[in-house]
């Protein structure tokens, strides 16, 4: 039954107007619709959004709780969730149809390949909420915060671009301060290893993914930083 639900949730997001695919790295192309091929990279604002407003990711955004809520709070805004799992966006991809968030798309496609699809300094701001923190040392590389990604995002994003990172994973959060300290331009705004502990310093943080549930109610402290490249 639960191949069955994912197969069907796989079939529906590919006629929704808001989702993008891409399967094959070695052919960077997005699929919309009934295998339609578009090309949106430097065109998201133009051709998807239909405005000129500023664009933000949400990366490894699993059902698309921070896409959709943030797009819900600035509709002067434009939001892209990026996961590879499609039966997870299809919740996020769903409920943003139902809204009518326009300002809201979601891409299926692995984050390595990030920079194929969107154009230097196309991209205003990136959140990163509670990827996966690959313990092991040896895939250390594969952290959303680790020096290949930050190269990745430098190619996309405007200077002085704003990134925000939420973590319940004490590694992560330690090895994303030691990473940004010797990343050349990367400076940080703000951190916190327990932002439920006193006042939050945004309103942002208030919306909270199906895993920040599950790791509150395991009692596990949220972890937040702000940081910017320049």
């Amino acid at each position: 039954m639960g191949r069955k639900n994912k197969l069907k949730k796989f079939s529906e997001i590919m006629t929704y107007p808001n989702v993008y695919e891409n399967f094959d790295p070695k052919n960077p192309k997005l699929t919309s619709g009934k295998d339609v091929i578009v090309d949106l990279k430097g065109k998201w604002k133009s051709n998807h959004f239909m405005n000129k407003n500023d664009i933000v990711l949400e990366l490894a955004c699993g059902r698309g709780e921070y896409t959709e809520a943030l797009a819900e709070a600035y509709p002067d805004k434009n939001f892209i969730g990026i996961d590879v799992k499609g039966a997870r966006i299809w919740q996020g991809a769903s409920n943003s149809l139902k809204k009518e968030l326009k300002n809201a798309a979601f891409l299926r496609t692995k984050i390595e390949q990030i920079a194929l699809f969107f154009a230097e300094e196309e991209i205003s701001e990136i959140w990163i909420t509670f990827p996966d923190p690959f313990l092991r040392e040896s895939k250390e590389n594969k952290r959303l915060t680790s020096k290949p990604f930050l190269l990745r995002y430098k190619e996309i994003v405007k200077s002085g671009a704003i990134f925000h990172l939420k973590t319940d994973d004490i590694t992560l959060y330690n090895f994303t301060i030691e990473t940004l300290k010797n990343f050349e331009g990367a400076y940080i705004l703000y951190m916190n290893d327990d932002i439920y502990a006193s006042e939050l310093v945004t309103n942002e943080l208030n919306y909270k993914t199906y895993y920040e549930k599950s790791h509150l109610k395991n009692e596990r402290t949220i972890k937040y930083i702000r940081f910017t490249i320049n």
